[in-house]
């Protein structure tokens, strides 16, 4: 028995005498990969961080440009220089916002923008802020003066009297009979209409987060937004005006109104589209997870045709 003992001894002592294990350098490195790209994965494609109420001076350089063409929208409609210029302001600009709009102008006016009624329409409104301000672009240049959205409509004719001759040393004879008037053309001109729309859709949900909101998207043909579009909603007793672009981090479409609960509003693009038929009604709903708020509304706007 103890020459048996003595001979498990060695094998039992080998053991636990063996070195730790090699570190395994490749395995630390898969492990970092898969656990970096599980970690990117996640945050940008399961649940990206979405940004919300960011400030515009945060906005990227392209919803800047989108973001200034509903200032001069808005500017065009109520014509107060000082709030356009407190809003060029906040997006950081330079020292000379002003000037800004005109570069961004030239940008504009060198791409495909032009190629649409309402995309040279807000380029000649950021054209006539900077131009009464003193500033200069190469939108100047690039859509000239004669390059207007008017046509002829309609010619007239207005007489132009005959004046009486200066007393002279012979005597003038009287004029008798009826006076020779001749007809000079005289053209007013109008704005060509732009693109009509029509409401595309109407959709209700129920959401405690944004209770009661009237969520507006404004696109052209191909589905892509049209920021600096006026939307207008009235209700009894009231109306109120805004504008697509002002929320750029919901994209160029955008714009919204807050409703009060129990009352009913008709919403439009004035003088683009026809008002809604049916009022949208501001009513009490229940949400999935029956938590009570009030009926909102998503509103999609297009151009006819």
């Amino acid at each position: 028995m103890s020459e048996l003992s003595g001979n498990l001894e060695p094998a039992s002592r080998s053991k636990y005498r063996r070195g730790p294990r090699p570190f395994s350098l490749v395995g630390v490195i898969l492990g970092l990969i898969l656990g970096v790209s599980g970690s990117l994965t996640y945050a940008w494609v399961i649940n990206p961080v979405i940004k919300t109420d960011i400030e515009p001076w945060q906005l990227s350089e392209t919803n800047k440009a989108h973001y200034v063409v509903a200032i001069m929208m808005s500017y065009a409609y109520d014509g107060d220089p000082v709030r356009a210029v407190e809003r060029l302001v906040e997006l950081r600009l330079g020292d000379d916002p002003i000037q800004a709009v005109a570069d961004i102008a030239c940008k504009l006016a060198t791409t495909g923008y032009v190629d649409s009624a309402s995309g040279l329409q807000a380029i000649r409104n950021m054209m006539t802020f900077y131009q009464l301000q003193g500033r200069s672009g190469c939108a100047d240049t690039l859509i000239p003066a004669g390059d207007t959205l008017a046509t002829p409509l309609l010619i007239i004719t207005l007489p132009s009297p005959t004046l009486v001759p200066p007393p002279s040393k012979t005597p003038t004879p009287p004029i008798s009979g009826s006076v020779t008037v001749t007809p000079t053309p005289f053209a007013i001109v109008t704005p060509q209409p732009q693109s009509d729309f029509v409401i595309a859709s109407i959709n209700t949900f129920c959401d405690t987060e944004i209770s009661g909101t009237i969520e507006v998207f404004v696109q052209d043909f191909g589905g892509d937004g049209l920021p600096g579009q006026a939307v207008r909603v009235r209700w009894d007793g009231g109306e109120d005006t805004f504008f697509t672009g002002l929320k750029p981090e919901r994209g160029p479409a955008y714009a919204d109104f807050q409703m009060e609960a129990g009352k009913g509003y008709i919403i439009e693009m004035p003088g683009r589209s026809d008002p809604s038929t049916q009022p949208l009604n501001a009513a009490p709903c229940t949400t999935d997870n029956g938590d009570d708020a009030v009926t909102s509304y998503r509103v999609v706007f297009r151009p006819a045709g």
